[in-house]
């Protein structure tokens, strides 16, 4: 049986990420790294793919939550002989790749099944597996295959059992056992044990009093707190990349082909992470990020990608893995991203966005980086007016997108303003009279008078959700009447049971077959939308309506299918949880002017 998206937790320690389901089973890992090939892949294939399967033997009951503010996740399993506690977490700041399993007896007795199934190369690769010493004189186990090493130890190993180790043992109320494995390189010496009582407490405090930082105090602060939380995890503490999701081929629509590799940093997804940081008083952190772009686009601004690795590489061939039957049978599982190569003209807008945000917070500006940002938006000015990808990264021919053009007006205006605001220097005649262009082109070429609607792109009469970020980059003022209008007109096309759709896929603009599910981030656009339209009930209800789809760790993934109520899509996703954050930070703004009168 297929494990429900919405069934696994997140683990991570901000340079790489787990899956583990409810029922104890390690289903997806990439070591040392959020782009790294895994290690254990049976999230898109079988068992057989690489797995660490710690939980019951018999038909359990299991309840879970992370402790406090952290990323250490506590799961009781409750059978009819008993009750045990596994906890589970990849310790913060030791400066090393490890994962940490507990269990502990609380209650009677509990039979545990412990698998461990190392399989690298996504599940491709057998390695050599051995029972070694460490420098401490204790056995472990070690498998390495090419450059990967990895070390379990633990109060009692598993046993070989064709090409898998197993082990089965009853824990009782009051004992604890502790298994941790950790990679290193294959020509490394084998590491070190770790003090797991330290490193849990150690995790916790850290996380805790990051989430103490933050100022939202809206009525959804909660789901505001977890959201940052994801947003932080997924930001490369050391490289500075921030990835989009830490999995790759979860599908949009199951058994179909939309497939696709979310482990790296789309400067676009970067950039509004740092928006919402940013709205929650987490200014710090956008030097580390902006530190990462300068290094990351280094070089001819002609060049600039959409997306790179999180160190900043900028190959990202896309390839299909044949081996792996994709998860619930959603083929091609696919490593890579083919997109990187697109034009996509909105990128730059949403940058230059996030940096002017941090300039107006504080954030003083390096040379190197207002550098980097005047060549940019210098070399957008020769080509501003092409067609392009847009937002959703369409297969199909390219277009002139509306959203990338108001995008395209956003890079010009932030930039006018860095010059007129901040005093730095810049061609702001020839940026300004560009913006003026820009914004005219858009207002009518790209709004459909008979409608009262802006379209899709100019040459539609489509519509797509995202037009409804128009008022908030400042483009026109949410109650203009074109926006009220074209608030309307989504609802009416792409509302789809209280959720809504990116645009329709039958239009047939993105080359894709098959149809996809509301997007979660566009819904909680349209909570925003309402917000500042001063539709603050109906704000209010759709909010509640998207916080009821998380998971019970409050975990969202790309898109929701509400016919059968599942999460799909790659998981948890930083698009949706950054999007949650902007929409909450809009409703208690509209709260307040409300109270004020």
């Amino acid at each position: 049986m297929t494990t429900p998206i919405h069934d696994y937790a997140l683990l991570g320690d901000t340079e790489r990420a787990a899956l583990v389901s409810r029922h104890g089973a390690v289903d997806w890992l990439c070591l040392p790294r959020f782009d790294s090939p895994a290690c254990f892949a049976s999230l898109l294939g079988t068992d057989d793919h690489g797995r660490w399967f710690l939980g019951p033997v018999e038909e359990a009951t299991a309840t879970r939550s992370y402790r406090e503010h952290s990323f250490v996740l506590d799961t009781v399993h409750e059978t009819a002989t008993g009750r045990v506690r596994v906890t589970d977490l990849m310790p913060f700041g030791d400066g090393r790749a490890d994962l940490l399993r507990v269990v502990e007896g609380l209650d009677g007795e509990v039979e545990m099944d412990h698998e461990w199934v190392v399989r690298t190369g996504y599940g491709k690769v057998l390695p050599w597996v051995s029972r070694v010493r460490d420098a401490d004189g204790n056995t472990v186990i070690r498998a390495i295959a090419g450059p990967d090493m990895l070390v379990l130890r633990g109060d009692r190993l598993p046993e070989p059992e064709d090409h898998h180790h197993h082990d089965r043992f009853t824990v009782r109320a009051g004992e604890r056992l502790e298994f941790s494995m950790t990679w290193v390189p294959s020509w490394s010496e084998v590491p070190g044990a770790l003090d797991i009582r330290s490193r849990v407490e150690e995790t916790v405090r850290h996380f805790d009093e990051w989430a103490d930082r933050h100022r939202h105090q809206g009525p959804y602060r909660d789901a505001v707190t977890r959201s940052l939380l994801v947003l932080r995890l997924l930001t490369d503490e050391v490289r500075g990349g921030i990835v989009a999701a830490p999995t790759t081929s979860l599908p949009e629509d199951v058994g179909g082909e939309r497939n696709w590799d979310y482990r790296y940093c789309w400067l676009r997804d970067a950039s509004l992470t740092l928006e919402a940081l940013l709205a929650c008083g987490y200014v710090e952190e956008t030097r580390l990020w902006r530190n990462w772009l300068v290094r990351a686009v280094a070089g001819d601004p002609a060049d600039l990608q959409i997306m790179y690795a999180v160190d900043g590489s900028r190959e990202l061939p896309e390839r299909e893995l044949d081996h792996l039957p994709g998860y619930a049978g959603s083929r091609p599982v696919r490593i890579g991203n083919g997109a990187v190569d697109q034009q996509q003209a909105d990128v730059l807008g949403e940058v230059m966005i996030a940096l002017a945000e941090a300039r107006r917070l504080g954030v003083t500006e390096s040379d190197e980086s207002w550098a980097v940002q005047r060549a940019l938006v210098d070399e957008l000015c020769g080509h501003w007016d092409r067609e392009d990808h847009g937002l959703w990264e369409i297969r199909g021919p390219a277009q002139h997108f509306t959203h990338s053009r108001v995008m395209v007006w956003a890079a010009f205006d932030r930039a006018v303003r860095a010059v007129e605001e901040h005093g730095h220097e810049g061609d702001v005649d020839r940026w300004r009279e560009l913006r003026d262009r820009v914004h005219a082109e858009v207002c009518e070429r790209g709004y459909d008078a008979d409608r009262n609607t802006f379209t899709q792109h100019f040459d539609t009469r489509e519509v797509d959700a995202s037009l409804l970020l128009i008022p908030t980059v400042g483009f026109l003022p949410a109650d203009d009447e074109r926006f009220v209008g074209t608030v309307a007109a989504i609802e009416e096309d792409l509302l789809r049971d209280g959720f809504l759709l990116r645009y329709r896929t039958e239009s047939g603009v993105d080359g894709l077959s098959g149809d996809e599910n509301p997007f979660l981030a566009c819904s909680f656009w349209l909570a925003e939308a309402y917000a500042r339209t001063g539709r603050v009930d109906d704000a209010h209800a759709l909010m509640r309506r998207l916080l009821a789809v998380r998971n019970d760790l409050g975990l969202l993934s790309e898109e929701y299918d509400p016919a059968t109520e599942r999460l799909l899509g790659n998981f948890p996703q930083a698009f949706s949880h950054l999007a949650l954050v902007q929409a909450a930070c809009a409703i208690a703004d509209a709260d307040a002017a409300a109270d004020r009168g």
